[in-house]
C-alpha cells in the first residue's frame, strides 16, 4: 500500500533552553555528588518524561518543604520561588540548591530594584503559575499587582499611579504582553519598563520559528506538557499565525490522527522543558504513516548555556 506524501516541517530552535538543560544538569549533578534520595521542590522543569526520568534516578519530588527531612539536600525548580522558602531551608539547616533559571532570577532582581526605589510593581503573568508565584514571592504582600490580560489593566488599583513599574513572565506569547505593555502605558504614562526584554530568548526565538512555518502548515503540533506555559503559547501562536489545527501533544501516542485525515504539510516543534527524544518519536510516527520529506525551518542559532551553581562543581 503507497503511504501519502507529507513533508514535516521543523522548527529551529525548538525544544530545552539553557534554563531548562541547567535544571536538569543540576540535579542529576546533586545525586552523583550526595546519591539518592535528593528531593526537589515542584517539578523541576514542566515535562513528565523528563521528570519520571530523574525519579527513576533517584529524585524525590515534593510540593513543600515540609515534606523534605532535613537531612537530605532539596533542589528548588527553574520557576524560582518565593523568597520564604529558601529562608526556610536555611532555618532549618538543610543543604538546598537553587535551580531557578538565570533569566527569572534577573526578573527577580530587576523587581526587587524597583521595590527599593520605592516603585510598586506590576506583573504580566498567569495566576497560578510557579513561576509568577515565585516572582511575586520576592517582594511584601501588595507590592506586586498581577494583570494577566490588556483587559484587565482597567481594574488595576496601584497605591500610587506615578509609582509604578512592570515585569513579565519570562514565557508570555510576545504579541499578548505586547498588547498589554500597550495598555499599562496608556492608563500609566510613568510606568517604567525593564532595561531588557523579560521575555525570555528562548519563548521569543520558539514563537518566531512557528511564525515563520505557520503559512507553510496544514497543522503544527507543539510537543509539550498542558501545564508548560511556553508550550500552550506556542499552540496559540500557530493558530494564530493562520494554521488551521494547531495542536499540544504530550507523547507520539497522543497525536489526533483522523483530525490530520487528508492533510499534505505539518509543522513540529517542542516547548523548552521537551526533549529531542519526545520530538524524534513524533517524527517517526508520521514516518509509519506517510511518505515523509522532512524540511527544517531555521529563523536562531542558540549558543546559550548557565553554568551549574557553584556547591556542584566543588568535591562533597
Amino acid at each position: 500500500m503507497t503511504r501519502p506524501p507529507l513533508t514535516l516541517y521543523l522548527a529551529a530552535p525548538r525544544g530545552f533552553c539553557a534554563g531548562v538543560d541547567r535544571a536538569i544538569k543540576i540535579v542529576e549533578m546533586a545525586i552523583e555528588k550526595w546519591g539518592a534520595p535528593v528531593y526537589v521542590r515542584h517539578e523541576i522543569v514542566h515535562n513528565r518524561f523528563v521528570v519520571d526520568g530523574l525519579r527513576d534516578k533517584g529524585a524525590v519530588f515534593v510540593e513543600e518543604l515540609d515534606e523534605c527531612p532535613p537531612d537530605r539536600p532539596v533542589i528548588f525548580s527553574a520557576h524560582g520561588v518565593p523568597r520564604a522558602v529558601p529562608a526556610e531551608a536555611a532555618a532549618r539547616e538543610m543543604i538546598y540548591v537553587d535551580a531557578t533559571c538565570p533569566l527569572v532570577s534577573k526578573v527577580h532582581i530587576e523587581a526587587a530594584r524597583h521595590h527599593e526605589n520605592g516603585l510598586q510593581m506590576v506583573m504580566i503573568g498567569h495566576a497560578g503559575h510557579p513561576e509568577t508565584i515565585g516572582t511575586m514571592g520576592q517582594l511584601p504582600p501588595g507590592e506586586v499587582l498581577l494583570v494577566e490580560t490588556a483587559e484587565g489593566v482597567a481594574d488595576l488599583m496601584p497605591r500610587d499611579p506615578e509609582r509604578l513599574a512592570f515585569i513579565t513572565q519570562t514565557t508570555l506569547s510576545v504579541d499578548d504582553t505586547a498588547d498589554i505593555v500597550a495598555a499599562l502605558k496608556a492608563r500609566f504614562p510613568a510606568i517604567v519598563g525593564p532595561h531588557k526584554e523579560d521575555i525570555c530568548y528562548a519563548t521569543t526565538n520558539r514563537q518566531e520559528a512557528v511564525k515563520a512555518m505557520a503559512p507553510d502548515c496544514d497543522a503544527i503540533l507543539v510537543v509539550g506538557a498542558p501545564n508548560s506555559s511556553n508550550s500552550r503559547r506556542l499552540v496559540e501562536v500557530g493558530a494564530r499565525a493562520g494554521c488551521a489545527y494547531a495542536q499540544l501533544v504530550q507523547r507520539a501516542d497522543d497525536i489526533d490522527w483522523r483530525a490530520l485525515d487528508g492533510i499534505r504539510s505539518v509543522g513540529i516543534t517542542a516547548g523548552a522543558s521537551a526533549p529531542e527524544v519526545l520530538i524524534d518519536e513524533v517524527v517517526d510516527a508520521f514516518r509509519d504513516r506517510y511518505d515523509v520529506t522532512v524540511e527544517t525551518v531555521v529563523t536562531a542559532e542558540e549558543n546559550v548555556e548557565f553554568k551549574v551553581p557553584r556547591v556542584l562543581r566543588q568535591p562533597a
